[in-house]
């Protein structure tokens, strides 16, 4: 019988302040990389803390493609650069003007990229936790990829997600089997400041959606009883909570 108190389980307050700062200062981080070497100590520990990310039937499908070369990351910038034009196409001509203006990248400037893959294979056809909801190993490595994003912060550095790229010429250059799945084309490296915002948010995009819009009591679009309403008068509290000081 485990004998552990509740007090057992809690970590400092410290270290508790320190994961929701990093939480909340993390961006993904386009123009301000530095050319800066990340030391193998610091890499490697940023790559254990994404291996032991949660996932389904413990199959942890994920690898992670380091990419220094700058001739392979050349080959996946001009990938970038072609999806990014056929993409600008998409937008209004307001959204485009703003589009064309953002920098949505950081492949050559950052010493390293990672690609993060899911082996959909990797345990067989029939996993714990996969049989009804097949995507399940797809979201584990996604897992994977916040774990990677907040431990690198957390050792000051910067991760930007590449999402504008074809997937088919991607997994060509990097000569990744058929059968596996990129899931995250990442830029790694120190940067000269993180924003206080989104880049995203401050340009104008988009505004960040208040969390008590998005939060359903027992079923979508249930509003909260009242025996719960002060769980959204402290929701409605905590807006300025990331930019602020851990509340007890």
């Amino acid at each position: 019988m485990d004998s552990s108190s509740p007090q057992d389980n809690l970590i400092s307050a410290a270290d508790r302040d320190g994961l929701y700062r990093t939480i909340f200062s993390r961006r993904d981080v386009r123009g301000q990389f530095k050319s800066d070497p990340i030391p193998d100590a610091v890499l490697s520990r940023i790559l254990y803390a994404a291996h032991h990310a949660p996932s389904v039937g413990f199959m942890q499908p994920w690898n992670f493609i380091i990419v220094k070369s700058k001739k392979v990351r050349q080959r996946i910038h001009d990938l970038f650069s072609l999806a990014h034009q056929e993409a600008a196409a998409m937008f209004s001509d307001e959204k485009r003007d703003l589009y064309n203006g953002l920098k949505l990248e950081g492949i050559m400037e950052s010493p390293i990229n990672i690609c993060v893959t899911c082996d959909r294979e990797r345990t067989g056809p029939v996993v714990i936790g996969r049989t009804h909801i097949s995507t399940m190993d797809l979201y584990s490595s996604v897992c994977a990829i916040q774990n990677l994003w907040l431990a690198a912060r957390s050792e000051g550095l910067g991760v930007g997600w590449v999402s504008i790229l074809d997937e088919q010429k991607m997994k060509r250059i990097l000569e990744i089997p058929d059968h596996i799945v990129p899931v995250g084309y990442l830029c790694l490296g120190y940067v000269t400041h993180f924003k206080k915002k989104p880049e995203l948010e401050s340009a104008g995009w988009l505004p960040r959606l208040p969390l008590e819009n998005l939060v359903y009591f027992d079923g979508w679009d249930k509003t909260l009883p009242v025996e719960d309403s002060l769980l959204l008068k402290q929701i409605r509290e905590d807006q300025d909570f990331p930019v602020g000081s851990v509340r007890e």
